[in-house]
């Protein structure tokens, strides 16, 4: 036990301060579309889906000199399209392809920012990987530490705020409070790590479906298209897509990615949980006629177990209710980080302060 609560000490004063960052950051994330409704003109629009509104913008749009690679369709709630250009560069627009704001740095953008941060760290794929393990190194922090709080159990109580800020209130109120959220911190890290790890993804899926099962499945088709023409019918484009998928949601529209590529657009189902959806049509970009298509719902079991890590890790299901449980599980894991950082830098040994001595008074 003794090992096990220096482990736990220990490596939570080194990366605390690292989930912290990462759960504060979370619970902003958790409430993006209501700052952006909020903040940027038509963000507040109803969402249009019907295939005339999204053809007429998906022309205007791409017949622009300066066109995007691909563009992300306003939803129920953000009524937005997002345009994604080269490297930083991005823009939103109304549905009617008219563009609101438009930024070439990500420093423009507060949430762009503070998702790259959750996300990257700042540091693109590299960043991920250390995100993800930050996150197993949280759910070894949620384990230990119900370890340690068993002997103590009797003492539990629920306090949002440490009852004094001396070392022992604070390690008291670390742990009941941990073992109290533990259910949302194990949801939370353990989405996020397996969005950041794909081995530890795999591992996760492996008794439903095989790696190489659930790559095969996800692979776009071996098919050539042809150079993309300046007058797509993006009507019939769209129109092909919502007949192979009756009732689904337009999500995504992307042009080829290079000289061959196809023009991809991704739908989501009204059964997905994932906010963009993972079915799929593709198209030949110099005639518009669709060439071959995904249904979601067809994928391996591991896949389809996969695609609800990112809806119920950023709270895009359960409207409010779910969304205010992840900003308690946001913030509380940046409290736990911090609380954590500053108790074993005042005290890296966890030795109980020596209370000094009193002077015997002179006769």
């Amino acid at each position: 036990m003794k090992i096990l609560r220096l482990l736990h000490r220990w490596t939570g004063g080194l990366i605390g301060l690292l989930l912290a960052v990462l759960g504060l950051t979370g619970a902003l994330l958790v409430h993006e579309d209501a700052f952006l409704r909020a903040t940027v003109p038509h963000a507040a629009d109803a969402q249009r889906q019907d295939t005339a509104t999204l053809a007429a913008m998906a022309t205007k749009v791409f017949a622009a000199e300066d066109r995007p690679r691909s563009i992300v369709l306003a939803t129920s709630r953000m009524g937005l399209n997002k345009l994604a250009y080269k490297g930083e560069k991005a823009a939103y627009a109304d549905q009617d392809g008219n563009i609101v704001q438009a930024w070439t740095s990500n420093w423009s953008r507060p949430e762009v920012w503070i998702f790259d941060l959750h996300h990257h760290l700042f540091n693109g794929d590299a960043g991920e990987i250390v995100g993800g393990i930050a996150g197993l190194a949280g759910l070894g922090f949620v384990i230990t530490g119900l370890i340690l709080w068993w002997p103590t159990r009797r003492m539990f109580h629920v306090r949002l705020w440490p009852r004094m800020m001396k070392r022992a209130a604070i390690v008291h109120h670390h742990r009941d409070l941990g073992v109290l959220v533990a259910p949302l911190l194990v949801l939370s890290l353990t989405t996020g790590a397996t969005m950041n790890l794909k081995w530890f993804s795999n591992a996760v899926r492996a008794p439903f479906s095989s790696a190489a099962t659930m790559e095969q499945a996800s692979k776009p088709p071996k098919i050539k298209g042809g150079k993309l023409a300046e007058d797509l019918d993006w009507t019939k484009v769209i129109g092909q897509a919502k007949i192979r998928f009756p009732g689904a949601e337009v999500r995504t529209i992307g042009l080829p990615a290079k000289p061959g590529g196809l023009v991809a657009i991704r739908l989501r189902q009204p059964v997905e949980w994932l906010p963009n959806g993972r079915s799929m049509a593709w198209f030949d970009p110099a005639d518009g006629r669709m060439v071959a298509s995904r249904d979601a719902l067809g994928l391996p079991l591991g896949s389809r177990i996969a695609n609800a890590d990112f809806p119920l890790h950023a709270a895009k299901v359960g409207g409010l209710p779910y969304r205010l449980v992840m900003t308690v599980s946001g913030l509380t894991l940046g409290l736990l980080g911090t609380l954590a950082v500053v108790t074993f830098w005042g005290n890296p040994a966890g030795l109980p302060k020596r209370r000094k001595k009193k002077e015997p008074k002179a006769a």
